[in-house]
């Protein structure tokens, strides 16, 4: 026990006895530059194409198609302009021959003649669609609707959620670290969700409940990947005081990178089978998660550990000033 503590404590037989160690941070600025350019063009991107909001915030109607033949999507929209519904979108979905079509939101009066209203364009649409595709086998697969009003109020719900999820988190980062860590973890917070959402508004992917229940889920995965890094470092920090502190943030890293990389392998195999395997929402949320493991584990070692070091080159000049 005693040799054990002995070779701990000596910092600069640690570094000979570690000649594997990979120095991550040589490229910290560079990397840093990349982040700011990643969270840029995201907030770019949201102000300028903004999201493909789902039927859960923007209300309307979606129907879930299928075909046992080929059939193309310009066939399908020739469909829906000849039965009127001419601000229709369809796109491919999930298998061959399977399209999604969305209509608008209708709403009458009140909230009878409003559901009147969607029973009458649900029953034209999927009555034209096995009619008009008979010879092609359509099948329909799924048919959802919701209210203008609904729809407002459960993107208002969404957004509250997210809020109050993001200020508790931000409670404990001040609860549980210090001046040179908060900064770090809280940046690293903002990082991964503006650019999780910044991807999906350049792909075009729907943003529903779903997506945002797997962006919360994600936060909370990079937080918990930046705290155990940070703690090592705390830990490090004591047992190699002779050594500069990006040193002892690098060694951090490396004593961390096999948990890291092992618990994000294991998290991809798993999302990766719902993407293939899953359709509709699954994959929707699949798709989330998979981009938030990508992101986060990046953040954990690029954005907020440079930040660190930043931090604690601010504070120690305040300190000797």
């Amino acid at each position: 026990m005693g040799k054990r503590h002995q070779q701990q404590s000596n910092p600069k037989a640690s570094r000979k006895n570690d000649p594997g160690r990979f120095d991550f941070l040589k490229l910290g600025t560079a990397f840093a530059i990349i982040s700011t350019i990643l969270v840029l063009a995201s907030l770019v991107l949201i102000a300028t194409k903004g999201f493909n909001y789902g039927i859960d915030f923007a209300g309307g109607t979606e129907v879930q198609v299928q075909f046992n033949q080929a059939v193309e999507a310009g066939q399908v929209r020739s469909f829906t302009d000849e039965m009127g519904f001419n601000k229709a979108s369809v796109q491919s979905f999930g298998e061959h021959n399977e399209y999604l079509i969305r209509l608008e939101t209708v709403e009458g009066e009140n909230d009878k003649e409003t559901n009147e209203l969607l029973k009458t364009l649900i029953a034209k649409l999927t009555e034209g669609l096995t009619n008009s595709f008979a010879s092609q086998g359509a099948t329909i697969r799924r048919v959802d609707s919701v209210g203008p009003q609904v729809g407002a109020e459960l993107k208002r719900n969404g957004v509250l959620a997210a809020f109050y999820c993001l200020l508790l988190i931000l409670v404990y980062i001040g609860l549980r670290f210090d001046y040179k860590y908060a900064p770090g973890a809280v940046f690293c917070l903002f990082h991964d969700s503006i650019v999780t959402l910044g991807i999906f508004s350049m792909f075009g992917r729907e943003v529903n409940v779903q997506t945002m229940a797997a962006i919360l889920t994600i936060i909370g995965y990079s937080l918990n990947d930046t705290i155990i890094n940070f703690d090592r470092i705390r830990e490090n920090e004591g047992l190699f005081r002779d050594e500069k502190f990006p040193w002892i943030v690098n060694r951090a890293v490396n004593d961390v990178l096999s948990r890291t990389i092992l618990t994000s392998l294991t998290t991809m195999l798993a999302v990766a089978a719902m993407y293939f395997i899953g359709e509709g929402v699954i994959q929707d949320f699949a798709f989330t998660m998979g981009i938030g493991i990508i992101v986060g584990t990046y953040s954990s070692i690029y954005v907020a550990n440079p930040l660190v070091i930043f931090m604690d080159g601010v504070l120690n000049k305040k300190a000797t000033a």
